[in-house]
C-alpha cells in the first residue's frame, strides 16, 4: 500500500472514550454514542478521531491495563459496534486511530495468569522478573502512581516489574515471542481497517531495572524499528508515540521522514514549566511564559526538515488548557480562541481533546467525587507526608487527570447530554452555558473558530511547509511568531494575558490578508487582553 503522510495535513481527535457520549444510560461513554456523534465531528472538519483504549479490561487505570487485545470491553460495546465505528467514520472521510499499550498487560491478561503459574512456563518471560526475598524488593525503583515498582508473587518465588499501577505489570521486549505476539495483534487491527496508533508510554519498552533505565532504553530505537517494519510500514498509518522523555534529538529519530520508526511522538516540554524545578506536577508554579515560547520554537526548529511535531495543549492526562493558562472566567471564550491561534500557526499535526472546541474547563470537585487512580494515590500520601489537605486540593484542581475526564458536555439538558442514567464521573456544572448546542447556535464561538482554523490548515500550504522564525522572544505578554516559504509569509500575533501588551513591530507584518483573529478592535501597537490573529501574504 503507498504510503501518503496523510496525518500532515491532518487535524486529529482525541475521545476519551468513557466520557464523550453514553447510548444505553449506564452513566459510561460508549462506542454506539460515538456513532452517534459522528456528525458533529464531521462539522468541526477533523480527520481522524483517536480512541483511549476500548479494548476488554478490569479498568483499574481507566482500561490502560488490557486483558485482552482483540476483544472490546462490554462497557464500551462489541466487536460489531467497533467494525460499524470505522464504517461509519470511513463515510465521513474519518479515521479510526487507537489507543495501544505495549509497555504492560493487565494482570488479568491470559499471558501474566499463566506466567504467574511457573518460572518455566513459556509465559512466564513475557514479563520482567527478578528473584529476591519476600519483603526485600530487587531495589528502590518506585511505581509512578505510587509504592514499589517491585511485587511479590508466592507462587514463583519472584518480583515482577510494573512502572505504573500494581495491576499493570511490565511486558518484557526482550523476549523475540512476545514481539511477534504483539505484531501479529497489529496487523489484526490493521485488517480491520484502523487509521492508526497512539502508542501509550512507548519510549519505556525497553527498560532495564537492574541499571534503573525506565525511558528510552538502548534497544528502544532498535524494537521501535522492528515493529514498524512488521507491521505500520504494511499500511497508510498515522502512528504517534508518548514519549515524556524524549528531546529534539530523540523525537528526530522517532519521527525520521525515511518512516522507519513512527510518524510523530507527544513530547511535552512545554507541559512541564508550570511545576517547581525537580520537583512533580503537583509542585505548583507560575508558568514560565517565556520558557515556553522557546521550548515550542526550539522543538519548530529543530524538527523543520528532518521529524514531525504534533501540536497540542490537552489530552486525558492534562488538566485543561483553558483553566491552566488562559482565563476560565470573563475571558473564557477569548483566551480559548488565542490558545487555538498560537497553536494551530505552527508545524505539525494538530490534536484537539474533546471539549477543547467548546472551551471546557477543569472541575473543582471534593475529594470524594474524583476517580483516578494516579490523583487519589497522591492525595493519601501527601497527607500521610503531612502535606495541608488545603494545598494537596489546591494541586489536585490544578492539575488533576480528572479535570480532563469529566463528561462532554451536549446540552443544558440533564447531565449535560451525555447520560439517561447516572454518570460514572460527575458533571461539570458549568455545563448549562458551556456546552455543544449553545456553540453550535453561536456563529461566534469557540467551536465555529477552530472549524475555521481547521479550514485554514487544510487551504494553506504555509501550516505544512513554512518555516518558523520566533518574533518578540522576550516579551513578557506576547507570543508572535513567522512561518515562511519562499512565496508566502504567515505572521501570527497574541496576547497571552489577561491584560493589554503593548509592542513595536513593523507595519509590513501586517501587510495581506488577516486570515483569523479572536478581536475585531484593532488598535496600533496594542493588543488587547488574549487578542490574537493571524495575516498571510
Amino acid at each position: 500500500m503507498e504510503r501518503t503522510n496523510w496525518w500532515k495535513n491532518a487535524v486529529i481527535y482525541e475521545i476519551y472514550s468513557r466520557s464523550f457520549q453514553d447510548s444505553n444510560g449506564d452513566g459510561i461513554g460508549d462506542l454506539q454514542g460515538i456513532i452517534r456523534r459522528l456528525d458533529y465531528l464531521q462539522k468541526l472538519g477533523i480527520d481522524a478521531i483517536w480512541l483511549t483504549p476500548v479494548y476488554r479490561s478490569p479498568q483499574d487505570d481507566n482500561g490502560y491495563d488490557i486483558s485482552d487485545y482483540q476483544d472490546i470491553d462490554p462497557m464500551f460495546g462489541s466487536m460489531e459496534d467497533m467494525e460499524e465505528l470505522i464504517r461509519e467514520a470511513g463515510k465521513r472521510n474519518i479515521r479510526v486511530i487507537m489507543d495501544l499499550v505495549l509497555n504492560h498487560s493487565s494482570d488479568e491478561h491470559p499471558w501474566f495468569l499463566e506466567a504467574k503459574k511457573s518460572r518455566t512456563h513459556p509465559y512466564h518471560d513475557y514479563y520482567v522478573w527478578r528473584d529476591g526475598e519476600e519483603g526485600t524488593p530487587p531495589n528502590e525503583m518506585r511505581a509512578a502512581f505510587g509504592g514499589s515498582a517491585w511485587e511479590w508473587v508466592p507462587e514463583v518465588k519472584q518480583y515482577y516489574f510494573h512502572q505504573f499501577s500494581v495491576k499493570q505489570p511490565d511486558l518484557n521486549w526482550e523476549n523475540p515471542a512476545l514481539r511477534q505476539e504483539i505484531y501479529r495483534m497489529i496487523r489484526w487491527w490493521m485488517e480491520k481497517g484502523v487509521g492508526g496508533f497512539r502508542l501509550d508510554v512507548i519510549d519505556q519498552i525497553a527498560k532495564e531495572p537492574d541499571r534503573r533505565i525506565t525511558a528510552n532504553g538502548p534497544r528502544l530505537h532498535e524494537f521501535i524499528r522492528e515493529m514498524s517494519r512488521e507491521t505500520f510500514q504494511k499500511g497508510d498509518l498515522v502512528t504517534v508515540g508518548e514519549a515524556w522523555g524524549a528531546d529534539p534529538g530523540i523525537a528526530r529519530r522517532f519521527s525520521s521522514p525515511d518512516g522507519s520508526e513512527l510518524s510523530m511522538v507527544f513530547q511535552f516540554g512545554h507541559m512541564v514549566l508550570d511545576q517547581k524545578p525537580g520537583g512533580e506536577k503537583w509542585d505548583l508554579a507560575p508558568l514560565d511564559f517565556v520558557q515556553l515560547k522557546k521550548v515550542l520554537g526550539k522543538w519548530q526548529k529543530e524538527l523543520y526538515g528532518s521529524g514531525w511535531n504534533s501540536l497540542f495543549w490537552n489530552n486525558h492526562d492534562l488538566p485543561r488548557i483553558v483553566s491552566r493558562w488562559g482565563n476560565d472566567g470573563i475571558y473564557r471564550e477569548k483566551s480559548a480562541k488565542m490558545l487555538a491561534t498560537v497553536l494551530y500557526g505552527m508545524q505539525g499535526t494538530p490534536y484537539i481533546y474533546q471539549g477543547e472546541e467548546l472551551g471546557m474547563t477543569n472541575a473543582s470537585y471534593e475529594i470524594w467525587d474524583y476517580r483516578d487512580i494516579e490523583l487519589l494515590n497522591l492525595y493519601k500520601e501527601r497527607l500521610e507526608k503531612g502535606y495541608p489537605e488545603e494545598e494537596v486540593m489546591r494541586s489536585i484542581h490544578a492539575k488533576g487527570r480528572d479535570n480532563a475526564r469529566t463528561p462532554m458536555q451536549w446540552s443544558d439538558g440533564p447531565q449535560a447530554g451525555f447520560t439517561s442514567g447516572e454518570p460514572w464521573i460527575k458533571v461539570n456544572p458549568n455545563y448549562t452555558t458551556v456546552n455543544a448546542e449553545a456553540a453550535l447556535a453561536d456563529p461566534d464561538s469557540v467551536f465555529y473558530y477552530y472549524q475555521k482554523l481547521i479550514a485554514l490548515r487544510k487551504q494553506y500550504d504555509i501550516f505544512r511547509d513554512g518555516q518558523y522564525e520566533a518574533v518578540l522572544e522576550d516579551h513578557g505578554q506576547i507570543f508572535a511568531y513567522i512561518r515562511r516559504t519562499a512565496e508566502h509569509r504567515l505572521f501570527v500575533l497574541a496576547n497571552f494575558s489577561d491584560s493589554e501588551a503593548e509592542y513595536e513591530l513593523p507595519a509590513e507584518l501586517f501587510e495581506g490578508t488577516c486570515l483569523i483573529g479572536n478581536d475585531s478592535h484593532l488598535r496600533t501597537n496594542v493588543l488587547n487582553p488574549y487578542q490574537a490573529m493571524m495575516y498571510y501574504r
